[in-house]
């Protein structure tokens, strides 16, 4: 998501400064950025690196995967690492600071009408560690020292800039690599939940837009970001199947779990009619699944 975002705030002619944990060059698909190795514990680096910036884009966090197995951790970078950085940006004269977050702070099963003021229930490391980096930028907004944003994001597909990107245990993402592998796509559940789904390059303009949304309209600095789909996940299954033989790459087959227990229909309706009031106009340019498309062409550049 990050790359994404980085690749279209270049395109608009934005300068851009990528974060890395590590030291590099400017990346292939970013030749005309900078690169700067984030020393998480060291607030003095982290107020050097926010220095001459306008904005800062923080994207960086656990998966859910790796929340499960190292919940301490999460806390402590998903929450301590990123009020670190708040602190800094604040300290360095950012004007802006935009933090994603992710829909599962809601609930682990997101069922109904949820906006804003729903509240959040949410007990998985992801979600509690996701919750503890909001309430630092929500508090510094609330406090007039930063203005401060917090996007939480429902599911985003799409390919990422590169295929090293960790980015492969998102479900559509996995369905993808699966097919790629072996031809079929197996769910752990009868795939009745309800999700939503948006193009990740239209989540990236929803983010652009917020960065550049005037102080004023900002409000409590709190926006659903979705895509206002919320199929099953068997349907989004279902999809990715046909978008391989659409592509001439299938057929693929679908293996599912069958409960004991007949789920009841659920519906799911994730609103953002807060980031629509704000003046975002969804893109009828962008389609699901050119986003699934993408990401099959990567995968099967990319060995297993």
């Amino acid at each position: 998501m990050g790359g994404r975002l980085a690749q279209l705030l270049v395109q608009k002619g934005h300068a851009v400064v990528l974060g890395s944990r590590r030291a590099a060059k400017a990346p292939a698909w970013l030749p005309d950025s900078e690169v700067v190795q984030m020393e998480w514990s060291n607030p003095e680096q982290l107020r050097r690196v926010c220095r001459d910036v306008d904005a800062v884009a923080h994207l960086a966090g656990m998966n859910a995967r790796e929340c499960a197995s190292k919940p301490a951790d999460a806390l402590s970078f998903n929450g301590d690492a990123t009020a670190r950085l708040v602190n800094a940006a604040i300290g360095a004269g950012v004007k802006r600071f935009l933090y994603l977050s992710t829909a599962h702070v809601y609930a682990s099963a997101l069922i109904g009408d949820i906006n804003e003021e729903t509240s959040t229930s949410a007990q998985h490391p992801y979600a509690t560690s996701h919750l503890a980096g909001e309430l630092a930028v929500r508090e510094a907004h609330r406090r007039g020292q930063i203005v401060g944003i917090v996007v939480r994001l429902s599911n985003a597909v799409g390919a990422p800039t590169h295929a090293q990107v960790d980015c492969w245990s998102l479900l559509v993402n996995d369905l993808v690599r699966q097919a790629v592998d072996t031809r079929t796509m197996t769910l752990h559940s009868d795939g009745t939940q309800r999700r939503d789904f948006v193009a990740m390059s239209e989540a990236c303009r929803a983010i652009v837009h917020l960065l550049q949304l005037p102080s004023e309209s900002i409000g409590d600095g709190l926006f659903n970001v979705g895509g206002g789909w919320s199929p099953t996940v068997l349907e989004m299954t279902q999809r990715v199947a046909s978008r391989f033989e659409t592509l001439q790459v299938g057929p693929v087959s679908i293996r599912r779990a069958r409960s004991a227990v007949v789920a009841q229909p659920c519906t799911l309706v994730y609103e953002r009619q807060r980031l629509l009031d704000s003046g975002f106009t969804p893109s009828n340019r962008v389609s699901i699944d050119e986003e699934i498309d993408s990401l099959i062409l990567c995968c099967l550049q990319v060995p297993t």
